[in-house]
């Protein structure tokens, strides 16, 4: 079943346009609509209108919904230009998904405590840390990046994602002194709605990506399945270390269906490489 939620609301003398996004329930795609009304058919002062537009607003995911979300730069262009921005993701990754860090200066706290990544919390904070939502998944590519994300509070996903998303923006703005948005429009996802589709999701964001940047690229890392996976193993901006190896990353939150030994996590991946390739490339949702 298709809903819509509203996205853009702009006013003119004698109408007014909505633009809307239009979610499918089972599998969480999205596109717009936009529509134009005729104010004056209404009758109802314009600012009511506004509270009524507003009203419509729904939050695509549940509370438990397990979630595959995208965010690609502008244009196709890198997102990340050198291994000091690769890492500061990996900081946001484990600061921002925190509901009790302070508002103001937490970056200078943490900078305070260690220079460079750590996911130690200062003792300056006081509260208990407190996810907005549950990481199980990533992986940071240079114009792209990939989370799988368990919703535990309502619009927990769509409040961290703001926050990371303004965060890379304002910061990469700052740094090589630029304008505009880093990425391009709002981040695309799709619920899991099965445990294979959840096994296919992991393999594409823990091993497909890392895979493309082997050299001569995916098809290369497949023909060299064992070299190219253990090269991806050691991929510090992807959980595949913590998903198929023994590594234990703060910003991974432990879930029972990804409960995968390393062998299984292994074998699963190259059977799914292998022979389900096609069913691999389509969990892109381009």
């Amino acid at each position: 079943m298709w809903r819509e939620a509203l996205y853009i609301a702009k006013l003119i003398p004698s109408h007014f346009t909505v633009k809307l996004l239009v979610y499918n329930n089972s599998y969480r795609c999205q596109t717009s609509v936009t529509i134009i009304i005729n104010y004056k058919s209404f009758l109802l002062p314009m600012s009511d209108i506004g509270i009524i537009l507003l009203i419509m607003r729904k939050e695509p995911y549940t509370v438990g919904s397990i979630v595959h979300v995208v965010k690609r730069g502008a244009r196709g262009l890198p997102i990340v230009r050198n291994e000091s921005d690769k890492w500061r993701f990996l900081t946001l990754l484990y600061f921002l998904n925190d509901k009790n860090r302070p508002i103001d200066n937490w970056k200078q706290d943490i900078r305070n405590v260690k220079t460079g990544f750590h996911t130690i919390r200062p003792l300056t904070w006081t509260k208990p840390r407190l996810p907005m939502v549950n990481i199980l998944s990533y992986c940071l590519m240079p114009n792209h990046f990939h989370l799988l994300l368990e919703e535990i509070e309502d619009g927990g996903i769509s409040k961290f994602m703001q926050g990371l998303c303004v965060s890379m923006s304002s910061y990469s703005n700052l740094k090589y002194k630029e304008k505009g948005s880093l990425f391009q429009g709002a981040f695309k996802s799709k619920t899991i709605d099965s445990d294979y589709y959840l096994d296919l999701v992991s393999v594409y964001i823990n091993v497909k990506n890392p895979f493309e940047l082997y050299e001569k690229g995916l098809e290369n890392a497949i023909e060299n399945f064992d070299d190219a996976y253990a090269k991806a193993m050691e991929y510090n901006f992807c959980s595949l270390g913590d998903i198929g190896g023994d590594r234990s990353s703060l910003i991974i939150s432990r879930h029972e269906l990804l409960n995968y030994t390393p062998i299984k996590f292994k074998s699963l991946s190259r059977g799914f490489l292998l022979d389900k390739l096609k069913q691999i490339q389509e969990v892109a949702f381009e």
